[in-house]
């Protein structure tokens, strides 16, 4: 019914402008749900209105209903990101990886700072030859005490970030940390920009591809733990 057509193609483009997602078919077979990650991962803290931001508070309950929607049947999560709130970040990275669904991640462009645990949450996950991922040490602005409990919180986040990271990739604590301390790269800052080979020889990322790679390996994911799904598409 073009009725229906119209009505569903509104209700996808009123979901992109309003939560950066959408749920769409691939090739007719599976129903897959589309996230993107860009900009800076908005936190506890609401930042200017000219910045460009992921809410934690849209994704959290979109993850939610991801995971207990039968309907859909995985999620591809792409990312363009230059960091943000660690523990928001962090928060929706634990999400991600904890779900049943089958999850793929994709980085394009940047994947800054937290972007780095988010890519590795999933399930497998790809980076275009062309994006970059910068690995740095947790830093905050504002106020700061300067008192040693202030760089013993510094130090366990920072390791609650390291431990997500290796538990979720092929990188080892120690090169992780390397990375993140190196101070012969980047200007006024401390840390290691890798591009898409280096991420993937790095073991951060599983393979360089792009967006037909990851829905490719998202249906191989899906027909895996539904072998009864896989064959041709329903007239």
């Amino acid at each position: 019914m073009p009725e229906e057509k119209d009505a569903k193609e509104q209700q996808e483009q009123q979901q992109i402008i309003q939560s950066g997602s959408v749920t769409t078919e691939t090739n007719g077979k599976h129903i897959i749900h589309c996230l993107t990650v860009i900009g800076q991962i908005e936190g506890h803290y609401i930042l200017p209105a000219q910045n460009k931001t992921t809410k934690y508070e849209h994704v959290i309950p979109q993850l939610v209903a991801i995971e207990q929607d039968p309907e859909i049947e995985g999620l591809i999560v792409i990312l363009n990101t230059v960091g943000g709130d660690v523990e928001a970040g962090l928060a929706i990275a634990e999400l991600i990886s904890t779900m049943e669904t089958p999850v793929v991640s994709l980085v394009l462009g940047g994947g800054h700072s937290i972007g780095v645990p988010l890519a590795c949450s999933a399930k497998y996950s790809f980076i275009a030859p062309s994006a970059t991922m910068t690995v740095h040490p947790v830093r905050m602005s504002g106020l700061v005490l300067g008192v040693p409990q202030t760089l013993s919180y510094f130090d366990k986040m920072q390791e609650r970030i390291v431990r997500f990271v290796t538990d979720n990739s092929g990188v080892s604590a120690q090169r992780f940390r390397q990375l993140m301390m190196n101070t012969g790269e980047l200007v006024m800052d401390v840390g290691t920009v890798l591009d898409g080979e280096q991420a993937v020889a790095e073991g951060l990322i599983d393979e360089l591809g792009g967006l037909a790679q990851a829905v490719g390996k998202l249906t191989e994911l899906i027909e895996a733990k539904n072998p009864e799904q896989k064959g041709e598409p329903a007239w």
